[in-house]
């Protein structure tokens, strides 16, 4: 029979074939390197037999499909090494997630990082023992006897139809139920890392019992095992939960879960990134808006939000009237629009707005400012006319570009969805839209990556995605043409043939979150934020309390110059205080002794590093705020 690879040619295997042996029929490197196959759309064990003309693709750990076979088989092993040194220890699930794998259990005992190592000795040996996966097919009943002592096991069984397919994984002594896939034998797994230990509900209930979550990961070699753990660890170091807390910026309190709470150092940083923000908006031509926090429920079920994203949403009632706390900023700059008569000489009309929103969150999702229940969003909308979309997007991208090289994101990703299957408006209407998208990303010398079918119902988009230090990826930038918004709020303009028309609506956001975006710069930075953006900017250091005076006066002149700045006056040695500027990340350090304040100078030492300098105060307070300024299409930025 023929089997059909996945460069569409066919091969030859006998009747009864499995996956293995399409590996073997292809060639021997291959065969040594297959951990699963793709038969069609499911992922299958190696021992899965094949029919004819199925679609068969062989898995090596080198896919992202591969690896989550080897992490879920490793999840299998934990699990195991876990029974055999906690006797008595009852299994919940364990699946492949992103990165890694976690598997929950009822421990008899306290388990915590302490443990882990043990745990890995144990792993250590089950893979060196190579032992084999075997499937086998079970009946309901044959389930429920097999698991007769695992209650999260049965509680899984029980929940599933009487004449399903239930199949079971077994290696060594250990038995899982589970779908699969999994590799041949253990001896395939390649390397594991247990990473962390956590709690968890049993299915992320908080009326169930709390389980012990234990976290690791797995790649085929050691190498890329130390190399994802030394990232990890850079990332640990760098969680802006753990810098915003000790730097002062922000904090996150149990009377408001998933609110941040800005301290007065993290004001100062947003503030800073909004005067840029709004620097840049003004030269791009925007004007700024805002809109009210509360609308009342009928303007939300026109805008369809009521009807799509109610569960997200925060209500109250005012004067007997429902009104719900705004999950978007859309529907209010609608408002805005529609509040005045426009004609086609009034555009293209730009209008931003930096808009506190509230969506509600499960709390099992919250993380720190990436995941919250209050932000700010960057929105604008700009309404145009059919001949001027090219150049407005073109504009978006312009304006996006030298935002994120301000903030020091040279690597951006860019994608471009169109239409879906659901959709509203003309296939005109679609083809044009995406044409102007496409033309004006060409027109920019961008290089992007076309998303068949991955639009909003309303409108093709691109979307932005930014490289950090350590390599990942955050999408906050969107581009949108929406053709929703202005036929359901009933948006028109007086066109130059005197008649009504609807406007063409682009909406876009820059940074997104703000607070998300802040997140991502103090990780990004490792909290060692940009000169312009540091919520302490300059720290003055006196030598003792004689001269105390002059580094107020030094610290005044600085703060005439728009520069933020502290006095370290305590009673601590000058490289004490030295040492808590560079741990609090300060640019600029100036100390003061007996010298200083005979000579109207000051002695300068920057972040980083041991060298210093003298200044006259001066030149200081001139070097300084050059250093400091804001960017910006003003100054050059």
């Amino acid at each position: 029979m023929k089997v059909v690879l996945p460069d569409g040619s066919d091969l030859s295997v006998a009747e009864g074939a499995t996956a293995a042996d399409v590996a073997e029929a292809i060639g021997p490197r291959l065969a040594k390197a297959a951990i699963a196959a793709k038969i069609g759309d499911r992922v299958v064990d190696l021992a899965t037999p094949v029919d004819e003309g199925d679609q068969v693709a062989i898995l090596t750990p080198s896919s992202e499909e591969g690896l989550d076979v080897i992490r879920h088989s490793a999840a299998h092993v934990l699990a195991d090494a876990a029974t055999r040194l906690f006797p008595g220890t009852k299994v919940a699930i364990g699946p492949a997630i992103k990165d890694g794998f976690y598997y929950d259990f009822e421990f008899p005992e306290p388990v915590g990082e302490d443990d882990l190592p043990r745990l890995t000795e144990e792993i250590q040996r089950l893979l060196g023992a190579s032992l084999p996966f075997e499937r086998r097919e079970v009946s309901k009943e044959e389930a429920l006897a097999l698991f007769k002592d695992e209650p999260y096991k049965l509680e899984l069984i029980r929940d599933l139809p009487t004449d399903a397919v239930i199949s079971v994984y077994r290696q060594g002594e250990f038995l899982d139920l589970c779908r699969g896939p999994h590799v041949p034998d253990t001896g395939r797994i390649g390397e594991v890392g247990l990473l962390s230990v956590a709690g968890a509900y049993w299915r992320g209930d908080s009326d169930n019992t709390m389980l012990t979550r234990i976290y690791g990961t797995a790649f085929p070699t050691k190498k890329e095992l130390e190399d994802y753990l030394r990232r990890m660890e850079m990332a640990r170091q760098r969680d802006h939960r753990r810098l915003g807390r000790e730097l002062g910026l922000f904090s996150f309190q149990d009377e408001g879960p998933g609110f941040p709470f800005f301290h007065p150092k993290g004001m100062r940083v947003v503030n800073a990134l909004l005067e840029y923000w709004r620097k840049e908006h003004l030269a791009a031509g925007y004007e700024e808006i805002r809109t009210p926090m509360i609308l009342e429920r009928t303007l939300w079920e026109h805008s369809g939000h009521w009807e799509n994203y109610k569960d997200n949403m925060y209500f109250t009632v005012i004067d007997g009237v429902d009104f719900a706390v705004k999950p978007m900023n859309c529907p209010g700059g609608m408002l805005v629009y529609k509040s005045e008569q426009h004609s086609y000489r009034d555009f293209p009309l730009r209008m931003a707005e930096l808009g506190q929103v509230h969506r509600h969150e499960m709390s099992g999702v919250l993380h720190g400012l990436f995941r919250v229940r209050c932000f700010t969003q960057d929105d604008a909308h700009i309404f145009c006319l059919p001949g001027q979309v090219e150049d407005e997007i073109l504009g978006v991208i312009d304006l996006i570009r030298r935002m994120y090289r301000t903030f020091g994101f040279d690597k951006v990703h860019v994608e471009l969805s169109t239409r879906p299957e659901k959709s509203i408006g003309s296939a005109e209407m679609w083809e044009t839209a995406e044409r102007a998208l496409a033309a004006a990303l060409e027109r920019a010398g961008l290089e992007y990556v076309l998303n068949p079918g991955d639009g909003a119902f309303y409108g093709p988009k691109i979307d932005f995605h930014i490289e950090d230090v350590m390599g990942r990826t955050w999408q906050c930038a969107t581009c949108q043409l929406d053709f929703i918004m202005p036929e359901r709020l009933d948006l028109e303009y007086v066109g130059e043939d005197n008649q009504r028309h609807r406007p063409v609506m682009l909406h876009r956001v820059v940074l997104g979150s703000i607070e998300r975006f802040l997140g991502i710069l103090i990780e990004h930075y490792g909290g060692a934020l940009p000169a312009w953006l540091a919520a302490v900017q300059v720290v003055v250091v006196p030598v003792a309390d004689r001269h105390a005076e002059y580094a107020q006066a030094v610290k005044s002149a600085l703060e005439s110059a728009g520069l933020r700045v502290d006095v370290d006056l305590r009673a601590e040695s000058v490289s004490k205080k030295i040492r808590d500027g560079e741990v609090g990340k300060v640019p600029f350090m100036l100390v003061v002794g007996d010298r200083e304040v005979e000579q109207r100078s000051v002695t300068l030492r920057t972040r980083g590093s041991k060298e210093t300098r003298s200044y006259a105060l001066a030149e200081a307070v001139a070097f300084i705020g050059g250093e400091c300024e804001v960017p910006g299409v003003a100054s050059g930025a």
